[in-house]
């Protein structure tokens, strides 16, 4: 080519595209990861001026100090179930053994064409009165929500025969390892809000190594999320979304989301109801509320499962989950609230737009490899760098180093510190996931916009094996 001609020409309109691409990609992480130190420093100044101001003078709660509500009642649990006949008789077993004699009811909400799932459920539900099974009108799957309206209506129907009202719902999946203390933390808690979140730990992956990979990085997401922006959300006054599991809603509150209290409170039209609720329940003016509360041993009053373990199954999740929440929540919930709940709620809805900037961003690494390699062997004039480009990537590169360390520090607080260094070459597990499921949720919600309705696109399950796992 010698310097000249078409493939000069080529080469510059390479280097151009590559200046442009790397000018979004490094604004782009900028501006996330500047979003992302205000929460660290919030986080920080917040936990500090506790420690100093409060925790010296009163000691922390835990289950053993709590008291009893001083208003008790019973809590009803809905449990969803499309295809989880694996999962199901082992996680009710576990919960009838943890929650032993408390007031409660277990309501389990199944298929009429998922014979498998129905018969697990029911071998449980024969011996122990706590649990009840109701069958949908409709073949499976439709969605959770729909699902959950189901269980309400079995759980007002109840009512109606007992002659006594639920204090609370509380939320829980399939396959949840639940926590001995939680129903008395719920009942304790739901007297002073209307919706409240525990925490959500992932039990660690098991298998090859990318498999514990993939499931590892739902730990590194729900360690930081669960154990730092949660609190900072609650205490800027802004919504506290439900995780869809551990959360409990009192029960006039919930019955007040439903146009029609008698059909249900969930939209069966929504991919991410629990999250939508709790959203909802702040627009009333409902307060919501994240509690992490240890127990007498120390333990986190946590719900622990485990999270897809391959590729496919996790873009499926998270694809599900851009949808409901990044694309159909914009217009479904809108933007009310103050200046703190707009900004809590542009940060749940940035999910697509910070996956194209991480495409961007590997994107422009390749081509600055492929650059530099065409440079090796026949130098050609290329679009130098600007001043702006080298600040931002400098700049990056300070905040990169800042989001891993953070990183590291919480799951490493979680799970240990094996695990806690781990989460930092798992970023990139992550990044990749991320941007598959934000592709597969661009073409999913251009299918519902013409009419296509979303369905449950759930994942498969698996329950612990209480004696050998962690």
């Amino acid at each position: 080519m010698g310097g000249s001609g078409l493939g000069e020409y080529w080469v510059t309109a390479l280097s151009v595209l590559h200046h442009e691409i790397l000018l979004f990609a490094v604004v782009g992480l900028a501006l996330g990861g500047l979003d992302d130190l205000l929460i660290d420093i919030m986080f920080l100044c917040r936990k500090s001026w506790r420690d100093m101001t409060i925790y010296v003078r009163h000691p922390r709660m835990t289950t053993t100090t709590l008291p009893p509500s001083p208003s008790p009642g019973r809590i009803a649990i809905f449990i969803p179930a499309w295809s989880e006949a694996d999962v199901i008789a082992p996680m009710l077993r576990n919960a009838l053994t943890q929650w032993e004699q408390g007031a409660y009811r277990i309501f389990v909400g199944v298929y009429p064409n998922d014979l498998p799932t129905l018969s697990a459920a029911a071998a449980v539900a024969q011996d122990d009165p706590r649990i009840q099974i109701g069958v949908n009108p409709q073949p499976g799957p439709t969605t959770k929500a729909d699902c959950l309206n189901l269980l309400w209506r079995a759980m007002l129907a109840d009512e109606a025969a007992s002659g006594v009202r639920y204090k609370a719902i509380v939320l829980h999946d399939a396959e949840d390892v639940v926590h001995a203390d939680e129903i008395r933390l719920f009942d304790f808690m739901i007297d002073r809000f209307a919706m409240v979140q525990l925490p959500v730990l992932p039990l660690p992956g098991r298998g090859g190594w990318m498999a514990r990979a993939i499931a590892n990085h739902y730990c590194d997401e729900f360690a930081e999320s669960h154990g730092k922006f949660l609190t900072v959300r609650e205490a800027l006054g802004a919504s506290v979304p439900s995780a869809g599991v551990a959360c409990a809603f009192e029960r006039d509150t919930l019955a007040r989301l439903a146009q029609d209290a008698a059909h249900g409170p969930f939209d069966p039209s929504s991919l991410t109801e629990d999250y939508e609720a709790g959203l909802r329940i702040r627009n009333m003016g409902g307060r919501g509320a994240f509690v992490r509360m240890r127990d007498g041993r120390g333990g986190l009053v946590a719900t622990r499962e485990y999270f897809p373990d391959s590729i496919d199954a996790a873009v499926k999740q998270k694809a599900r989950w851009i949808v409901g929440i990044s694309l159909a929540g914009w217009d479904r919930l809108g933007w009310q609230g103050g200046p703190a709940e707009w900004w809590m709620r542009l940060r749940d809805r940035r999910a697509t737009l910070a996956a194209l900037v991480l495409f961007a961003a590997y994107l422009a690494l390749f081509l600055t490899g492929a650059l530099w390699l065409i440079q090796r062997f026949d130098p050609m004039p290329i679009k130098p760098r600007s001043f702006t480009i080298d600040a931002l990537l400098w700049l990056n590169l300070g905040l990169m180093i800042w989001r891993s360390a953070m990183r590291a520090l919480f799951v490493g607080q979680a799970y240990g510190w094996r695990y806690g260094l781990g989460a930092i070459p798992r970023t990139f597990i992550a990044n990749i996931i991320a941007i598959m499921a934000a592709r597969r949720a661009l073409f999913l919600y251009a299918r519902s916009l013409t009419g296509k309705p979303l369905l449950w696109d759930k994942t498969q399950h698996r329950f612990p094996d209480l004696r050998t796992d962690p």
